[in-house]
């Protein structure tokens, strides 16, 4: 994706009309003109030339007013306006455009100096690769053949911000907001944006999000699927467990209608080494519309999460697919996921998405790199996620300029 443009060139004028045609679609929801104008120009700032990102180089860059300046971090730090408004209409402008095979779910670090930034603390990074000076800021994204697209961002505010009074009340943290996990937020941003006029496909996430047995439920029953990564140590019932109606006693006492089954449970890392040498297939899949076949080994089992036994019905925990990449001389497999995905579905389908995580992080260095996603230096709550939907704006400018075959490539 190239995130730079001149406008001053003579040839990019073309450019220009369609980034501010762009703009004036995603932003006609904000109630007022002026905000609309400070939207087309920080996202014209994010998008032109120059190192960081920050409000203050950028309008320096584009030589704005002091007066305009003032204007814009009005906009950027507390002006009241709902940055999901810009995320969803670049999304249902975009998304259509990208093929999308998988929604990613994942998580990023925003390094930061101090202690005012909402939500800083230390903590572990993946980004960071260790526990580091940070914000994390959740997120979900549409990945597709042609490209990608964020569908929503929020900022994780740890239990011990959630209850400091004082330092909510300088970062500006509305009183609604109270601590959620990470997979709470994300399987919430994921049933925000299931409710757009949006393709919907398969979510995808890694441990950190597919060990949460309450994500994988509510996916379920929002009828959203999935193809998430768990832990060797996650337990499940093999496909050939029956289940039976208990045998009720002489006792008092409303009999238990649950459906028992007839042997323990089993982690996914023993049923994997039990079955692989007589179920173990290598696959072949693509990993991208340009790459060739990649090929591995997988064991693909049906089982039944153990935890996702109803303790009110009587019918046993539903049933889902079991998958493990398992290379040829390796001593163990390298991951495993469980997917919702119908019984019937392809193999090669279901090796693919479980490989398919990786667009998430190609996208994160995309968007912190060229357009400046972590460069926001503000201390407030909706300047963050103001910042987020504004950087999404960009992305999703620059997305549908690779795929017009009228835009100019330039350096």
């Amino acid at each position: 994706m190239e995130a730079v443009l001149a406008f001053e060139l003579p040839a990019a004028v073309e450019t220009r009309e369609r980034l501010l045609r762009f703009v004036d679609e995603v932003v006609v929801g904000l109630p007022h003109v002026r905000q609309r104008e400070n939207a087309g120009l920080y996202v014209r700032g994010l998008i032109e030339e120059g190192g960081r990102k920050s409000l203050q180089p950028t309008l320096f860059r584009l030589e704005e007013s002091s007066a305009r300046y003032e204007s814009v971090q009005q906009f950027l730090a507390d002006s009241p306006w709902d940055p999901g408004l810009l995320v969803r209409a670049c999304a249902e402008r975009v998304a259509p455009e990208i093929g999308v095979e998988a929604w990613v779910l994942d998580d990023t670090g925003f390094p930061k100096q101090g202690k005012r930034s909402p939500g800083v603390k230390r903590q572990y990074s993946g980004t960071l690769g260790k526990i580091g000076n940070c914000q994390i800021g959740v997120s979900v994204h549409a990945v597709g053949a042609r490209g990608t697209a964020p569908l929503g961002w929020a900022l994780y505010l740890p239990e011990e911000w959630s209850e400091d009074r004082e330092r909510r009340a300088r970062a500006k943290i509305p009183t609604s907001v109270a601590f959620k996990t990470k997979p709470e937020l994300g399987v919430e941003l994921v049933e925000q944006a299931a409710g757009w006029e949006i393709p919907r496909a398969p979510v995808l996430g890694d441990q950190a999000y597919g060990d949460n047995t309450d994500l994988r439920k509510r996916l379920h029953e929002a009828e959203l699927e999935y193809v998430l990564a768990v832990a060797p140590q996650t337990k499940v019932f093999a496909a050939e467990t029956v289940f039976v109606a208990p045998e009720h006693g002489s006792g008092r006492g409303r009999p238990n209608s649950r459906l028992l089954p007839d042997r323990e449970p089993e982690t996914i890392g023993e049923l994997i080494a039990r079955i692989a040498e007589r179920q173990a297939q290598t696959v072949n899949f693509r990993d991208g519309p340009h790459r060739e076949p990649l090929r591995s080994r997988f064991v693909f089992a049906r089982v039944r999460a153990a935890h996702n036994r109803d303790k009110v019905t009587p019918w046993p925990p539903r049933e889902e697919w079991l998958i493990a990449e398992w290379p040829d001389g390796t001593e163990k497999p390298l991951d495993y996921w469980l997917s919702n995905l119908p019984a019937d579905s392809e193999l090669e389908r279901l090796a693919r998405l479980a490989r398919l995580r990786w667009k998430i992080e190609l996208d994160y260095k995309q968007l912190k790199g060229e357009l400046g996603l972590d460069h926001y230096e503000g201390r407030s709550w909706a300047g963050w996620h103001h910042h987020t939907a504004l950087v999404t704006v960009a992305h999703g400018f620059l997305t549908l300029e690779r795929l017009c075959p009228r835009a100019q490539r330039l350096a």
